[in-house]
């Protein structure tokens, strides 16, 4: 990390560690020798999961749960409650998905079942375990994936920020340009009319008896080239005129055909097709059908040099139609250095618009590429715009908001259902648990007190009832009993009591008793 020193990361593993591992070495100095042990072998494998906790999260949660249930498979042991909700933490922030540790926890959920039903021969463990995990585990890795969705939203906020501060020197360059083209028109105005009186007066002076025939030939000269400046400079400065300013309104005097003898002239293969009259088209009609063709060739000499060209000009009624295609560029390829970004055709569009017609620019199935321009013959009112796609901004943003949703949603109803689940799982066990805890009359009445404790559990269920029946009496002093159920989902239950290795007593104890 930038800014940090290298040593700073070891430091906190070192610190992580010792935290983690200071209830397990508690409870390794205590009396109990398994306990002792499994706390022991933690402190190093501990150590482990520290060191991959920033790579394999999931796999550094798995360390304490194993250990966890090393201990006590009934339970997960207090003594890693600290470390499942650190590691749980860890691992949801720094989880990119959630689908990895979904399958994680169904893991943890299956081995718990196999260990409450194989271990501790008590099924009704199992969702016990699955509450305590849901705690331990599960709400603090919500919680670190509530962190990870404020960093990543913090991250995308300051990158919308930063995309946002280059729009907006983007919309003051337009700005800038706009006013430029403002201040074109106004010297066009300006200057235009200046030369408008130039040539009036010298029409005046033209017509004048007191010049001879030389002079008033050069005055004609410069009203002449005066007309011809306004109107040149009528036609320059037109096109730099802002989107609401009237557009120049007089086409340009290149006839097709000039313009692909041109193209021909640097070297373009273009052939050219005309059907129907164009001299009558609308002055602005065909400035554009003159601006599209000059452009089109221009695109496929730079994009597909040597590539044969088609240029059609035809005119339909009162439909004028341009196309000008291009075949596939040869095997050496487009111009080297030569870059498109779109701003020609861009600007064609919008001239196109201007004049009331549509214009198309899309790959043709050889490879080639087709330039498409429908123009009205006699003008008409510039096409509304298209409706502006969505700016990545906007989709971005739109998407953090989904995230945000969706990853609430999982806050809230993950848990939810987690205990849902447990709710529903309790009814099914309560029926396996009670039928498998069954114990029989006949092997009931079979048992007698003083046998040894051996010879007695061999004879009775594997699993025990989930706890005494309501109303039993309490556990005589100095025994350990086990309760047994009379029949499937009884209330009364039979007791064995064992001390010092033997049966101690037996009971029939309950509500039904």
């Amino acid at each position: 990390m930038r800014g940090i020193p290298g040593w700073f990361p070891r430091l906190l593993d070192i610190g992580l560690w010792l935290v983690v591992c200071a209830p397990p070495v508690s409870v390794a100095l205590g009396p109990d020798g398994r306990d002792a042990v499994v706390a022991a072998a933690g402190v190093p494998l501990l150590g482990v999961a520290v060191a991959f906790r920033r790579r394999r999260p999931l796999a550094a949660l798995a360390v304490p749960v194993a250990l966890s249930l090393m201990t006590d498979a009934e339970l997960p042991a207090p003594a890693y409650w600290g470390a499942l909700a650190l590691f749980g933490w860890l691992a949801g922030s720094r989880a990119g998905t959630a689908r990895p540790a979904l399958w994680f926890f169904g893991g943890v959920a299956t081995a718990g079942l196999v260990l409450c039903a194989v271990v501790s021969s008590d099924l009704w463990a199992w969702p016990t375990m699955l509450l305590t995990l849901l705690i331990a585990v599960v709400l603090p890795w919500l919680l670190g994936r509530c962190r990870r969705q404020y960093a990543d939203l913090t991250a995308a906020g300051w990158r919308l920020a930063e995309r946002m501060e280059h729009e907006q020197q983007a919309v003051a360059d337009r700005t800038r340009i706009r006013e430029r083209a403002r201040i074109a028109g106004d010297m066009h105005d300006s200057l235009g009319h200046e030369l408008t009186l130039i040539a009036l007066q010298a029409g005046v002076l033209e017509v004048d008896p007191a010049l001879d025939a030389r002079q008033q030939a050069a005055v004609g000269e410069l009203r002449a080239a005066a007309g011809a400046a306004t109107e040149r400079l009528r036609e320059i400065i037109g096109v730099l005129r802002a989107d609401d300013e009237p557009a120049p309104r007089a086409p340009s005097e290149e006839s097709p055909e000039a313009v692909v003898e041109r193209a021909r002239a640097s070297g373009v293969e273009v052939t050219l097709e005309r059907s129907g009259a164009t001299d009558d088209l609308a002055p602005m009609v065909a400035l554009a059908a003159h601006r599209v063709l000059q452009e089109a060739l221009t695109n496929a000499a730079k994009h597909a040099p040597g590539a044969p060209v088609r240029a059609r000009v035809a005119r339909d009624g009162t439909t004028l139609r341009l196309t000008v295609v291009n075949g596939p560029a040869p095997a050496a390829g487009r111009l080297a250095g030569v870059a498109s970004g779109g701003s020609g055709l861009i600007g064609l569009d919008e001239r196109v618009r201007l004049a009331g017609g549509t214009l198309s620019a899309d790959p043709t199935d050889d490879g080639g590429f087709a330039v498409t321009a429908e123009l009205p013959a006699a003008g008409a009112a510039p096409r509304a715009a298209d409706t502006p796609r969505p700016t990545t901004s906007a989709r971005e943003l739109e998407l953090a908001r989904r995230q945000v949703r969706r990853r609430l949603t999982q806050t809230v109803v993950a848990p939810l259902a987690v205990l849902a689940g447990i709710l529903l799982l309790m009814l099914p066990l309560g029926l396996i648990s009670s039928s498998l805890s069954v114990l029989d009359r006949d092997v009931y009445d079979g048992l007698g007190v003083g046998e040894p404790r051996g010879d007695v559990e061999s004879r009775l269920p594997q699993y025990t009832r989930d706890g005494p029946p309501d109303g039993a009496p309490a556990v005589p002093r100095g025994q350990d009993c086990a309760y047994y159920s009379t029949r499937l989902m009884s209330d009364d239950g039979y007791r064995v009591c064992f001390a010092d290795g033997r049966l101690a007593s037996k009971a029939v104890v309950g509500e039904d008793d």
